[in-house]
Parts: C-alpha cells; sequence; structure tokens
C-alpha cells in the first residue's frame, strides 16, 4: 500500500475562505481521480513482478510511473518473478525466458533458477539466406533452424538466474555433470569424461550462489565457452562439442522447458524475417 505522508505543520488562523467555484470543485476532482488511477497503475506493474525504481525526492510522480512500467514484455519469468536484461553486456539480444526445475524423491518439485537465453544479431545473420524465404509459421516449427543455432559458430550467452535460496555449489556441479553429460554422450559418444570434468571443475566449491546470485554460460567466436558467476569470469574452454551440449540442454530437442524452446524458436524465426 502506496502512503503519502507530510510534514506536520502550524498555520495562523485566516478568515474563512468563500466556497470554491464550480469549476474549482471539478478540477480537483478530477486530479484526485488521476492521482488514484495512477496508484493503481503502479501497484499492478508491482504485482507483474516488475521492481518499481525509487523515485527521488524532487522527481515528479509521472516520471517514476514511466520508469516503473519501462520493463519490456517477455524479460520476466512468470513463475518466479525473476526479471531479465533486454540485452546483455555484449549487446546480445534476449529471445525467451524459462525456469528449471527439479523434483526431489519423485514427490516434491523446485524451482533450481530462472533462465534467459541471448543471442548476438550479427551472428544470426549467418542463418538469414537458408531461412528468410520460408513462412514465419514454418520457421517455429522448424527443428533443422535449432539444429543450425546449435552448429554454427553463433555468440550466445544463457544467463541463470538463482531462485532456490539453498541451493549450493555442489549441487549446480553434480547436475550439470548429470545433464551436460548426457548431452556429451548424444553429440560425441561416450569418450567424453575427461572433458566433462574439465567442465564441472570450474564450479569451485569457494563460490556461493545466495539466491538471486547469476551464472552465465556463453558461447563466444570460434566455439569458445566462457562461464562466469556473479560477473567473475570463473574460465574458459574452447570446444565445440561442449557449447552444443549446453546449449542444447535449453533449446535442444528434449529442453528443460519446452514453452521457453518454443518461444526462443519463435523470436529467432522474427529476426530472420526482418
Amino acid at each position: 500500500m502506496v502512503s503519502l505522508r507530510f510534514p506536520a505543520a502550524t498555520f495562523a488562523h485566516l478568515p474563512t475562505p468563500p466556497p470554491p467555484h464550480r469549476a474549482a470543485i471539478a478540477a480537483a476532482i478530477a486530479a484526485a481521480a488521476a492521482a488514484a488511477a495512477a496508484a493503481g497503475f503502479a501497484l499492478t506493474a508491482k504485482s507483474a513482478g516488475r521492481p518499481l525504481p525509487r523515485p527521488s525526492h524532487s522527481a515528479p510522480l509521472w516520471a517514476s510511473l514511466s520508469l516503473a512500467d519501462s520493463g519490456a514484455p517477455g524479460n520476466v519469468e512468470p513463475r518466479t518473478g525473476a526479471a531479465f536484461p533486454a540485452e546483455t553486456a555484449g549487446g546480445r539480444r534476449l529471445l525467451g525466458v524459462g525456469l528449471r526445475k527439479t523434483t526431489i524423491l519423485g514427490l516434491k518439485s523446485i524451482d533450481v533458477y530462472a533462465f534467459g537465453v541471448y543471442a548476438d544479431d550479427s551472428d544470426l545473420k549467418q542463418l538469414r539466406d537458408k531461412y528468410q524465404k520460408l513462412p514465419i509459421s514454418d520457421l517455429k516449427e522448424n527443428d533443422e533452424l535449432i539444429n543450425d543455432a546449435l552448429e554454427r559458430d553463433i555468440r550466445m550467452t544463457v544467463r541463470l538466474q538463482i531462485v532456490y535460496g539453498r541451493l549450493s555449489i555442489g549441487s549446480v556441479r553434480s547436475a550439470f555433470e548429470k545433464s551436460v553429460g548426457s548431452r556429451l554422450q548424444k553429440f560425441g559418444g561416450s569418450d567424453t569424461k575427461e572433458l566433462l570434468q574439465s567442465f564441472v571443475s570450474l564450479f569451485k566449491d569457494e563460490y556461493k550462489l545466495p539466491k538471486g546470485s547469476v551464472i552465465e554460460l556463453s558461447r563466444e567466436s570460434n566455439h569458445v565457452l566462457k562461464i562466469s558467476i556473479e560477473g567473475e569470469d570463473v574460465g574458459s574452454i574452447q570446444n565445440k562439442l561442449l557449447c552444443q551440449s549446453i546449449l542444447d540442454l535449453y533449446i535442444g530437442d528434449d529442453p528443460f522447458d519446452k514453452n521457453a524452446k518454443n518461444n526462443i524458436q519463435g523470436s529467432l524465426a522474427s529476426i530472420l524475417k526482418a
């Protein structure tokens, strides 16, 4: 609830003013209605999962309302309210957001982290010659489009935002060992254990992951996988198979979040048709 408080003040006794003009009364009513509507608008934005900025004392009310509604649609994972920037620091565009869930003992479902998938616009032009002539409805259902995005040297980032408050780095390491390990076998066969260990060993016990922590897994040029935790670069590995396997978790045949994968493919289709 928004509470507006004004400092108390002492006023001298003044003669009783004459009754206000009808036009003044109408203006006051209109102003009150506008203020009530504005307050309702701000509360709606907050309930939708978008944090409202704290306006300065000198900022007018309309300025704070404009800032509160500045979040682009599709940047917030709806179940957790985790918000993602429309672009990464490197200028990669957000394609879609999703949620990684897990089940404990087959009974209780836990939301582990929300994720956003980003891609470099200039690199996506590699796909334009092949797919631009196809109808957008076909592109949204075209498995070959995703396979090409996984296979080619396109700079992409998966941004993970932790939503489970008791997640340890050891749990992340174990989960990646299982999920990335299965993808490495899918694409490269069984002789991938050394590659898998070189990846999971980067998630050292010294890193803590309180709720809201951010992990970024980025495929850079020449299929270099770069990992950062809370903005700190923790290591990189140049390996096409590893990059492909990690991205497959989020946009491949059996993704963590199928709705997110569909939205991401839809974004890709729209970019290629632009």
